[in-house]
């Protein structure tokens, strides 16, 4: 089937079982929303309720139905997210609001995350606000974690679930369990889940190389509320990957070059542990959030004739202080981070070749945001924030550097059904630390190494008519003097990077459900050439057109949810290699997914579960995936048509 043809058909599809929807009984069914009110309207949200729908084992479903967010690879452990087009290397990424040092091997994922852990994920692409914390290049990544009050019932005191799933290609079976309560003023929850499975096939029926899963998940959370609404919470959130992987986890295999094994056990583990203080029944200027937090991410590679050992860490705080108005708030506070990437290599053969190397910079900032609703129809965020950083190289060098961040975006209501929205910031990014496993001890950071900073500029229209909206965006992200250092080539390298782009959306929404179209069309240069994703490293690969389709219906008196979703890729003939050649093209591909869901209404703590992924077999990699524009490169492909099934027991 052409591509034409499958964009009508799904299109009609779509629409075809939202005509059909309207006359069924209803119950609110939400999905992804783009835009939020009071000025941030461009952000994106996945609330639970979206999680609960989407039920997703790894980033790739977490945002298959969001076309300007791209994630590359099909194995968890080596994804990377794209925002616009920009890695998030470049962007402000926290847990539960403790930064995560993503400074870690490239081959691997820059934050590797469980969903099953998590309630909620907001994203500001681009323009962020001061408050997002330091080094949002880019814009800003926040995940949520489950609490208590989101999973306890009305009434109960104590409660759990089992969730049990299966998946046919690889054989992979998963188990979480989770116990939760609320006694007085104290909460406490645990969860875990643990995965394994064998090699899963592409659609072509070929093995996967290093797709195995041996995935182990926790988090606990413990807190104390008094009567008067002081809150104390202290969190512990682990996943650990620990399975042999491709030797270059992000790829496949490399055709020709130095002889390596095909695989090689990598033993990924990132932890995060946060305190936080709040005020839950905040009284006009008073609502202080303080919080102190530590996050790690260890890596462990051992091969036949050497070790590497790699760690980036992050002690990490705030202290702020919400001020309530009558037409929005002010946020104002500082906060810090001391962060660390260090290494440790161990030549089994030649002991004489054994380093260890570091780098580390700290950070002191103070920002203020405003959300401010000027007039009835005019919704704005403004903010700023100054920040202080010490840099430390691995041989000592130091440099102190500093700059001032701002940002602006606006919503107006130019009728009752269309509104126009705008935004810009400037930033200043500090001097990122270099990755670990391409740090040099014998750097010598000639000429020094300067602070990268980025500018951002979105603009878009929506409009809202009865049950259908329709919304595009235009964006571009410059991010000037970033760091890209490598092993041989000294500390100090630096490139300039641009990605410009726009995204359309299509959605008709109803009580019982929802279908939805997206479109999205980014381009991506580095120093003014095409992008690829050997020079793109740290920055950004390309990209090209991304259709997105997804729809789903409830039918409140039999307890059923069914949804379908779909991505179907254009090839994309704009690359280049790192010579400054041209590049082979991306090849484009389609792909298709449904699910079923079942509650019954006399057992309305079961609910049965049933999807495949891949309908039609495709043989594709997913298009942020490294290598596709080499003939040198074997791309890690995806999982060919894949049947899974769950049984979650609550009680």
């Amino acid at each position: 089937m052409s591509k034409s043809a499958l964009i009508l058909f799904s299109t009609v599809s779509l629409f075809s079982l939202a005509s059909y929807a309207q006359a069924q009984d209803v119950t609110e069914l939400n999905r992804i929303v783009i835009g939020t009110a009071g000025g941030d309207d461009n952000s994106v949200e996945v609330t639970d309720e979206d999680l609960v729908r989407i039920n997703p084992v790894d980033l790739q479903d977490l945002f298959a139905s969001e076309p300007t967010i791209a994630v590359g690879s099909s194995l968890p452990m080596s994804q990377k997210l794209y925002v616009n087009g920009v890695e998030e290397t470049n962007l402000s990424v926290r847990i539960d609001g403790s930064r995560q040092n993503n400074k870690i091997f490239h081959h691997n994922s820059t934050t590797l995350i469980d969903p099953s852990l998590l309630k909620a994920v907001s994203i500001d692409p681009g323009v962020a606000p001061a408050d997002a914390g330091p080094g949002a290049l880019a814009g800003a990544v926040q995940y949520e974690t489950k609490d208590v009050r989101d999973l306890l019932e009305d009434g109960k005191s104590f409660g759990g679930y089992t969730l049990n799933e299966y998946s046919s290609n690889g054989g992979v079976f998963s188990t979480s369990n989770a116990l939760y309560g609320l006694q007085g003023g104290f909460e406490f929850l645990g969860f875990f889940k643990y995965a394994e499975g064998g090699l899963q096939e592409d659609g072509s029926g070929t093995d996967i190389i290093g797709s195995g899963t041996q995935l182990l998940s926790g988090l606990g959370k413990v807190a104390y509320q008094s009567e008067e609404g002081h809150r104390l919470e202290f969190s512990y959130e682990r996943v650990n990957d620990d399975e042999a992987r491709p030797y270059r986890a992000n790829i496949g295999q490399i055709l020709g070059g130095r002889p390596v094994p095909l695989t090689r056990n990598y033993d990924l583990a990132r932890q995060n542990v946060v305190m936080t203080y709040t005020h839950e029944a905040p009284t006009g200027w008073w609502d202080p959030t303080i919080q102190l937090a530590y996050s790690v991410t260890n890596l462990d590679i051992d091969e036949t004739n050497q070790q590497s050992y790699g760690k980036t860490d992050s002690l990490n705080g705030k202290i702020e202080n919400r001020f309530g108005l009558d037409n929005g708030s002010v946020t104002a506070g500082v906060d810090f981070y001391s962060d660390k990437a260090d290494m440790d290599y161990r030549l089994l053969t030649n002991r004489a070749s054994d380093y260890v190397s570091a780098e580390k910079a700290s950070n002191i900032g103070a920002y203020a945001q405003a959300r401010l609703d000027l007039t009835d129809r005019l919704h704005t965020s403004f903010g700023g924030r100054a920040d202080f950083q010490s840099f430390t190289g691995t041989n000592g060098y130091s440099n102190d550097v500093s700059g001032l961040s701002g940002n602006f975006s606006a919503a107006y209501d130019l009728t009752d059904f269309l509104t126009a929205s705008a935004g810009v910031s400037h930033v200043f990014g500090g001097i990122p630390l270099a990755e670990n496993f391409i740090q040099n001890p014998a750097w010598t950071y000639a000429g020094g190494v300067e602070a990268v900073t980025a500018n951002n500029v979105y603009a878009g229209l929506t409009a809202r008519l009865g049950d259908f909206d329709l919304s595009g965006k235009v964006f571009q992200t410059s991010i000037s003097n970033a760091r890209t250092p490598s092993w041989g080539g000294g500390a100090g390298l630096n490139k300039d990077m641009k990605s410009t782009g726009f995204e359309l959306g299509l959605g008709y929404n109803w009580a019982s459900g929802f279908a939805r179209l997206g479109y999205a069309n980014i381009d991506t240069t580095i120093d003014g050439a095409a992008s690829d994703s050997y020079n793109g490293n740290y920055l950004t690969t390309p990209i090209g057109q991304i259709f997105t389709l997804e729809a789903a219906h409830t039918f409140v008196d039999h307890g059923v949810t069914i949804g379908a979703s779909g991505q179907i890729v254009l090839s994309e003939n704009s690359t280049s290699t790192a010579t400054g050649g041209v590049g082979q093209a991306l090849p484009g591909y389609e792909v298709f997914n449904a699910y079923a869901e079942y509650t019954p209404t006399q057992y309305e703590n079961l609910t049965f579960r049933a999807s495949v992924n891949n309908i039609f077999d495709e043989t594709y990699s997913a298009r942020a995936t490294y290598g596709g524009e080499y003939a040198s490169v074997v791309p890690l492909r995806e999982p060919g048509r894949t049947f899974k099934v769950s049984l979650k027991a609550k009680f």
